[in-house]
């Protein structure tokens, strides 16, 4: 496994690899590695010769008054666990590297980031979009792996991808959680014991919600009502949003169709901002 911090040692050994006749995948992330990661990487190996994993904190999706700063990191951890599961490469580049002095290009997508994160988050997507597409460039995977916690996040990659004719094909791979429900998130370091045990209330409402469309209640309404309803009966969560949208465009449904109706919350725990969703 080799670890390459330039931007322009990356670009050459893609462009040496695709060259070789190599199938190459792509798993972006953050870094302080979970199991929803190592899911991805494990996803991402089968479907590739060689896998690229990225690791870095984008500071261009996080807003003034966001967690950029100290945002969880854990080096060691992660290279370990890159070289666990059949890494090739870990990319790392500086944030000065990837947007050096007088970079002013930026990637908008206005559609599907505009509800949901869009409203709390106004730069987010613009941020995730824009290093994606760098990350795409600079690497030109045939296979992009993402997760599906991020639900408007992939939506909004997946726009991209089509839009832009970006060749490379994006998976979504179902959400990894914890024993006891909670969607694992590397944010979730940040939970107190008593932070955490009110957090689970957020995928509990979410499994509420499935059972009720299971047992024949399709008004969005009421689904929106019980799922916050059970959020602020505990004191520590302050819902920022639930919705019920459809899974591709984000667009806010009217009435629920089974597989393509999901259902996407953001909560504070306190100072911690936490999303989740599951498919209807």
């Amino acid at each position: 496994m080799q670890i390459i911090k330039s931007v322009e040692e990356m670009q050459t050994i893609a462009m040496q690899l695709r060259f070789g006749g190599n199938l190459i995948s792509l798993v972006p992330t953050m870094g302080c590695l979970h199991e929803g990661h190592i899911s991805l990487i494990r996803k991402a190996r089968e479907k590739s010769d060689k896998l690229i994993v990225s690791i870095f904190v984008n500071p261009i999706q996080f807003g003034p008054n966001e967690d950029f700063s100290k945002y969880p990191k854990d080096w060691e951890s992660d290279v370990e666990k890159c070289h666990a599961n059949g890494v090739d490469f870990i990319f790392n580049p500086s944030a000065e590297s990837m947007y050096p002095s007088g970079f002013s290009s930026y990637v908008g997508e206005s559609f599907v980031s505009s509800g949901l994160c869009g409203i709390s988050r106004p730069k987010h997507f613009r941020g995730v979009a824009t290093v994606c597409l760098k990350l795409f460039n600079l690497v030109r995977p045939d296979y992009s792996f993402f997760g599906r916690k991020d639900a408007q996040q992939c939506a909004v990659i997946k726009k991209m991808v089509k839009d832009l004719n970006i060749p490379t094909e994006v998976f979504i791979v179902d959400t990894v959680r914890e024993s006891d429900g909670l969607a694992m998130s590397s944010r979730n370091r940040y939970l107190s014991k008593l932070q955490r045990e009110d957090a689970l209330s957020i995928s509990k409402a979410l499994f509420k919600a499935k059972e009720l469309v299971q047992d024949g209640v399709y008004n969005v309404d009421r689904i929106i009502a019980e799922i916050t309803h059970m959020l602020s009966m505990k004191r520590r969560l302050r819902v920022i949003y639930v919705q019920v949208v459809d899974r591709e465009t984000m667009e806010i449904a009217q009435k629920i169709e089974s597989g393509t109706s999901m259902v996407c919350l953001a909560v504070w725990v306190e100072s911690v901002r936490l999303i989740d969703n599951i498919i209807l």
